[in-house]
């Protein structure tokens, strides 16, 4: 097992080639059949060092979520979060013939294979060498398509839009509605997924924290889902393998030989692993490959794990001063309670009321509950609802208030003056 050496890491950041050695990537020509992909090519580390060549801050910002990984992982346990972080994700489907235009049923499949992946309940996990069992892993990251859009409203989670590009690169059109693509929903509040037809045998890529929120998120090949035709790479390993990079999570092999991924519990290895190599596979001095692992290159079938250290280096973007705090509080996973049909519904007299304050509520299956706050949002526990149409309002201060009356489907909002 290698040890990670972070003043090291940080240091490197920005400064070298990150350009992949995937030696397994045999390039498919631009806009060729997505089912003769032969390899796993992901341009994460080639877009990312595109991004610090445009972007000289970036390298900065990078260096600054080593070190506070580098602080989690070395604290008391204090600044981490060990709760289960569920992100919304908004997944854009960009399409130009109708064999691209990824059915429903997919992207439900392809949540479903994240949160296995990243929960360790994928059925293949029985198959991790025993060598490797003390270190497989469940993370505490989840997903769920997003019910809720940046405006507050309904949403399936799912954008579908036609396009005139017959294929993408890695150049982040596909992230542009004025390039064809869809612009991405708030990084702070979505993990913003691309499914679209990639060109020069791409199978995805993604963007590591420190990026530009504009074009923050991942792109997979739009094949490469759950039944997809992308044969050998058709069970949706693709976006785990991306999404994994988007948790700050480098290829296994540390894109150099005998090359270092910033984690303490994988095996340095060589070089990436294509295919289903037989284990194990011994390079570097160590016992074996970890080629099973999501982050290496390997077919679809025969990756299915993480481990505790990358576990770890994924929940620090969570923990104080994260660089992903911003998803625990998203509500883009809740879906918007419906309003009323109209405000009418609820009479509520006398306003300005002096001490009780009537209400004539629908009548429903479920009890209605009142709640009172002024006009900051802070609420007035003085007011006290009876359950029977009245609001003891006596004890409030004179002046504006806001009523929310709920019966947890519907939900209407009224003001009234306390006298």
């Amino acid at each position: 097992m290698k040890t990670t050496f972070y003043a090291v890491a940080l240091a490197c950041l920005g400064l070298g080639s990150f350009a992949a050695q995937a030696q397994d990537a045999r390039l498919a020509p631009m806009g060729g059949n997505p089912a003769a992909v032969v390899g796993r090519n992901c341009a994460s580390m080639e877009v990312l060092e595109a991004q610090l060549a445009a972007d000289p801050a970036m390298a900065q910002r990078m260096r600054a979520i080593e070190r506070q990984t580098a602080e989690v992982l070395a604290g008391n346990g204090a600044n981490r979060t060990n709760a289960i972080v569920t992100i919304p994700v908004v997944v854009h489907v960009i399409y130009n013939t109708t064999a691209q235009n990824v059915p429903q049923a997919q992207i439900d499949a392809q949540i479903r294979v994240l949160n296995e992946d990243f929960a360790k309940t994928n059925a293949d996990a029985s198959q991790i060498p025993s060598l490797f069992t003390g270190v497989a892993a469940s993370t505490n990251v989840r997903f769920v398509l997003a019910k809720r859009d940046p405006n507050g409203a309904a949403t399936t989670g799912v954008i579908r839009k036609s396009t005139k590009t017959r294929s993408f690169s890695s150049n982040d059109a596909v992230k542009s509605s004025s390039r064809g693509g869809s612009d991405a929903w708030p990084a702070d509040k979505y993990l913003n997924l691309w499914l679209c037809n990639l060109g020069n045998g791409l199978l995805g890529y993604a963007q590591f924290p420190g990026g530009a929120a504009a074009t923050d998120g991942v792109v997979c090949l739009y094949s490469s889902v759950p039944g997809g035709t992308a044969t050998s790479y058709n069970k949706g390993r693709t976006a785990t393998h991306e999404v994994g990079h988007w948790l700050n999570l480098r290829h296994i092999w540390g894109d150099a030989t005998c090359g270092n991924d910033l984690v303490s519990d994988t095996p340095t290895q060589q070089t990436s692993n294509g295919g289903c190599p037989a284990f194990p596979k011994v390079t570097c001095g160590n016992q074996g490959d970890m080629s099973m692992n999501y982050m290496d290159y390997t077919y679809d079938a025969c990756m299915y794990m993480f481990t505790t250290g990358q576990s770890s280096r994924m929940d620090a973007l969570f923990a104080t001063g994260g660089a992903r705090t911003g998803l625990i509080t998203s509500l883009g996973g809740t879906a918007p309670r419906a309003a009323l049909a109209t405000t009418t519904e609820v009479a509520m007299y006398p306003n300005p009321a002096s001490s009780v304050l009537n209400l004539t509520l629908p009548k429903t299956a479920n009890a209605w509950n009142v709640t009172v706050y002024d006009l900051r949002g802070h609420e007035m526990k003085q007011a006290v609802y009876n359950g029977q149409g009245q609001v003891n309002v006596a004890q409030l201060p004179k002046g504006l208030y806001q009523m929310t009356i709920s019966n947890g489907e519907q939900t209407t909002r009224q003001r009234f003056q306390k006298d």
